[in-house]
């Protein structure tokens, strides 16, 4: 298995330390470093996260780290990460 992040899940973490950044930028570092390094378990497991039907017949899971929502999706060999949030935040 290999791991890949789509453009829109890499403007998601930039998104996110921009918003964060301003308050705490320790912090803002810290949590995208976290949220970054995350999807790696799922090279062994690739089946942790809930999967989501409505994508159907894609293979969409989710995953949730702290207050953040990380959704990915397993292609053959490949998992792509493609989204991520705040879980308070409108999606």
């Amino acid at each position: 298995m290999q791991l890949k992040w789509t453009s829109k899940g890499l403007s998601d973490l930039a998104r996110l330390y921009e918003f964060l950044a301003p308050v705490n930028e320790q912090a803002a570092a810290q949590t995208v470093q976290a949220l970054a390094a995350a999807p790696t378990r799922l090279l062994k497991h690739p089946n942790l996260g809930e999967k989501l039907e409505t994508f159907h017949p894609r293979h969409v899971r989710r995953i949730l780290v702290g207050h953040y929502e990380i959704r990915y999706e397993i292609q053959q060999s490949t998992i792509y990460v493609l989204r991520l949030w705040h879980t308070r935040q409108e999606r």
